[in-house]
């Protein structure tokens, strides 16, 4: 297997594009990330296009080969990746594979989607379209009920308030002001986080990601290439994905993550570090518990922890432990199929240190997690710099 670098990043503002289409999106950071390799010239061996539920929303199908078509390159495969809200971080595992295994040099990966232009019943029942088909959706559950039963839980076994909670929110709303491509740009307060509409008790508004439009690209090709393109390679060290049951009822541990702790106890390994070893993380956080989760089931905290950790600010850019400097998909935004290549997005700009006022300090290792459904399958990558 070959050593696979990150030769090129793009992204388009995360937000709402009323007159623009998922493609030409997608086109917009296509052409950043060849653009930000020197590689408009360049074959492109092999696109790989992650994609929630273009179908759904935007009538929309075969996005992978009309993007290749628009772009005018001719790769040699071009696919669309569907994993959920996962889909963008499975299509830059599938281009792993493919060019650490040789069987192509060059890829280009995107992610996308394209919500905003529907009413926000027909987003939400797109959404919704995760939740497992027979015993949870004819019950009406959806991924905020899910969200509200988590921390209901978690709030009884351990203790964490609802200002300890709301603080995910105030943290990442702060970080995206420092983001010129986060759709919440807007600075928030725990009271205003306490005061928002009920969204499900006892999540509020503020503790939710938005629906949003947007895209992101990446290009990638194995080490020994990497410097006809940039002087600044981010390598892929590790990758890891892990499964759990789609019902939260029938897991072993309704707050434990499993697919989580397994896909990063994978990726790391596979990169030979330990969670210590990392310096910026990329969460999931489309409800502002799961950033709290996610971060123990990882091992930043211990179990239970993850609440006062951001309280007492380990979690801010500045703090031990940074989490979503970006914003995350609290206030980055969360088109779907876009949100895991976002996270490469972001951690390759920390880890070349062009990340402006959020930068963290000597960042070297960063690690995405991006889950699909509720946690049922999740996909994490460990990134290192490769100079």
């Amino acid at each position: 297997m070959r050593d696979v670098t990150i030769i090129g990043v793009g992204m388009t503002p995360f937000g709402k594009h009323p007159d623009r289409s998922l493609i030409d999106l997608m086109l917009e950071a296509s052409y950043t990330a060849l653009m930000d390799a020197d590689a408009l010239d360049a074959p492109i061996d092999a696109l790989y296009v992650g994609c929630m539920a273009s179908g759904m929303l935007c009538g929309l199908q075969n996005t992978a080969t009309l993007l290749a078509d628009e772009l005018g390159i001719k790769p040699q495969t071009a696919e669309r990746i569907e994993n959920s809200a996962a889909s963008g971080a499975s299509a830059i595992l599938n281009a792993y594979l493919a060019v650490a295994s040789g069987l192509y040099d060059v890829a280009l990966v995107v992610g996308a989607e394209k919500m905003r232009h529907l009413p926000t019943s027909e987003a939400t029942k797109a959404i919704a379209s995760m939740t497992h088909p027979e015993g949870e959706r004819p019950h009406g559950v959806t991924m905020p009920s899910l969200a509200a039963l988590l921390t209901r839980l978690y709030m009884k076994r351990y203790g964490l308030t609802r200002e300890q909670l709301a603080l995910v929110a105030v943290k990442n709303h702060r970080n995206a002001l420092l983001n010129p491509y986060a759709h919440l740009r807007k600075e928030i307060t725990v009271e205003d986080v306490l005061n928002s509409r009920v969204v499900a008790e006892p999540l509020r508004l503020f503790d939710c990601s938005p629906i949003s439009d947007g895209a992101a690209a990446l290009l990638l090709a194995p080490m020994e290439r990497a410097l006809e393109f940039t002087d600044k390679p981010v390598v892929i060290r590790g990758v890891g994905q892990a499964v759990d049951r789609v019902m939260m009822t029938e897991r072993d541990d309704l707050l434990t993550l499993k697919a989580v702790k397994e896909a990063s106890r994978r990726a790391l390994r596979r990169a030979a570090l330990s969670i210590d070893d990392i310096d910026v993380v990329e969460l999931h956080d489309a409800f502002t518990i799961l950033e709290i989760v996610e971060s123990e089931d990882l091992g930043l905290f211990e179990k239970g922890k993850g609440g006062i950790a951001v309280e007492e600010g380990l979690t801010a850019i500045e703090g031990e432990r940074p989490i979503n400097p970006s914003g995350g998909l609290k206030a980055r935004g969360h088109p779907l199929g876009a949100t895991g290549v976002a996270q490469a997005v972001e951690i390759t700009w920390q880890l070349r240190g062009e990340a402006g006022e959020r930068q963290v300090r000597d960042a070297e290792r960063g690690l995405s997690c991006n889950i699909s459904g509720f946690a049922a399958n999740a996909v994490v990558i460990v990134y290192e710099r490769g100079w």
